[in-house]
């Protein structure tokens, strides 16, 4: 018993570094000791309900290790996040479980990676989103490991993560042989040293640059909803004085502007200060802020998202959104399209309803606020940017939408002040320089507070702001044009594990059926 709780915690350990600001290089061997206990486990109906006790005690641990700072924001968020994270996690690891007792060892190590990578793709495409704990992800510190991402994305992480685990398990299992520890061995320092291959001679394209100054506000997140949106407008008014006049692009905060605005017109009187001030000071520049967007339906015209007017005179949707202005007072608008689970979207109503006292604030709007379908590219003085919202900088493929879009680089708009001081905003912003090497895009990232600055298209980390710091910073933003062959076929890797998962899963029953047929006769 000793033995096997000490297998728990050696995993969870191994698994965890990467999301607390250390080195993901601990994942190739982090789930060895999960696999020695199912190894010492029978194929007897107990054994399965023991083994099934192991293995959700080590993904629940896990998760509590590395997201318990969304208790700050939502107590509801960690457990919600747990559960859900776990019973992926748990419906993976017992298909191998039940498959490696009763059927071949190939055919169980095949089930395992084809259904981890298949759960961790439903986590950026199912009901209940949430990618954070992709094992690729893990790898945020570790950019000169994983460059070869430009052709995987995250999952080809995942798909290494695994593969080396098996191997590194059957080496153990056979200490003596040689060839097992050399396979083991080569799975992983093969991939690192194409990384650095990759890492040493990938160069910029030479398109030029993009001038842009990136502002961070630092206002309190918890108080920026309801105190006084005048002395936040004048905060913001002041910053943007120290803006370069010579600036291309600049960027505020997610929902940086007080208050909500009606579309498609998108006026109001701050919006009209800002564009004066663009006309006087920095008359060539695109602004690029947060804000909270409102749009009317009339009575059946309305969307799936929409809540009703209390008068019954209509529909309409609140949207996080990304607006563009210029001196012109041209307006350019993107809605994100990728929402936080339990605050901007509701995945089951009659459940978060019943939990909604649980639930703080994050953004202004409580439950399902409308969603935009893709991402939207702005493009200023012949340039092209990306206005990614917050979250949808976990999702590869849909941030890669922007790119498919002609974004030449990324602009990334957050507002990350709502789990304190913790691993939570780092990492929000390390998982950036996994976008930024999938797409090989240079990012510009604005945050209200947390971590403002600027990332290479390899992944490099530039100048910064830091947590409760007020401020710009300038920077020349290299472009690029030329789309990676991730960007091109998305989360191919995530597709395809679902296919050969339904193809294990139907060679096992197979399999089970000719076996009992078998012995029958």
């Amino acid at each position: 018993m000793s033995r096997k709780i000490a297998a728990v915690i050696g995993s969870v350990l191994l698994l965890s570094g990467g999301w607390l600001s250390l080195s993901g290089l601990t994942l190739p061997f982090a789930l060895v000791p999960l696999l020695w206990i199912a190894s010492t486990c029978d194929a007897s109906r107990r054994a399965w309900w023991r083994m099934f006790g192991w293995a959700a005690l080590t993904f629940a641990l896990w998760n509590v290790a590395t997201i318990w700072w969304i208790w700050y924001a939502t107590p509801v968020g960690p457990v919600a996040a747990t559960l859900a994270s776990t019973t992926l996690n748990m419906i993976a690891f017992m298909l191998y479980f039940t498959v490696s007792k009763k059927g071949p060892k190939a055919l169980a190590y095949t089930t395992l990676v084809a259904a981890w990578i298949a759960t961790e793709y439903w986590y950026t495409a199912g009901e209940f989103s949430w990618p954070w704990l992709i094992l690729g992800n893990g790898f945020s510190h570790d950019v000169w490991a994983v460059q070869w991402y430009e052709y995987t994305g995250v999952f080809g992480g995942s798909l290494w993560v695994l593969l080396c685990n098996i191997l590194f398990f059957e080496a153990w299992q056979a200490r003596r042989s040689v060839r097992r520890w050399v396979a083991a061995t080569c799975m992983l320092l093969v991939p690192i040293a194409v990384s650095l291959g990759i890492w040493g001679s990938w160069e910029q394209p030479d398109e030029g640059t993009a001038r842009v100054t990136i502002v961070q506000p630092n206002v309190d997140c918890y108080d920026k909803f309801h105190s006084d949106a005048a002395r936040q407008e004048r905060n913001i008014v002041d910053l943007l004085a120290d803006v370069p006049a010579d600036a291309q692009f600049v960027l505020l905060p997610e929902t940086a502007l007080p208050g909500y605005y009606w579309e498609p017109a998108i006026r109001g009187a701050f919006l009209d200060e800002l564009v004066d001030t663009l006309r006087r000071r920095i008359p060539g520049a695109l602004l690029i802020t947060g804000a909270n967007t409102l749009r009317h339906y009339n009575a059946g015209m309305q969307s799936r998202t929409a809540r009703a007017y209390s008068d019954h005179r209509g529909y309409y949707d609140i949207f996080n959104s990304a607006l563009g202005l210029d001196s012109a007072g041209h307006r350019l608008v993107h809605h994100k399209g990728r929402l936080v689970i339990g605050v901007e979207k509701t995945p089951m109503p009659w459940l978060f309803e019943m939990l909604e006292f649980l639930v703080i604030d994050l953004g202004g709007t409580l439950g399902q606020i409308g969603v935009g379908s893709h991402g939207t590219a702005f493009t200023h003085d012949g340039i092209t940017t990306g206005p990614a919202i917050c979250y949808e900088g976990l999702y590869g493929d849909f941030y890669g939408g922007f790119v498919r879009r002609g974004a030449q680089f990324m602009a990334i708009i957050s507002n990350d002040g709502w789990w304190g001081d913790t691993p939570g905003y780092r990492h929000l912003f390390t998982i950036s320089r996994l976008r930024a090497i999938e797409h090989r895009r240079a990012i510009a990232r604005s945050a209200n507070t947390g971590r403002s600055g600027f990332i290479s298209a390899r992944g490099d980390i530039g100048a910064t702001l830091g947590w409760e710091a007020r401020g710009t910073l300038s920077a020349a933003v290299p472009l690029n044009s030329r789309m990676t062959f991730y960007t091109r076929y998305g989360d191919y890797i995530g597709r395809i594990a679902e296919y050969l998962l339904l193809l294990s899963i139907l060679y096992y029953i197979a399999y089970r059926v000719k076996k009992r047929n078998y012995l029958v006769q």
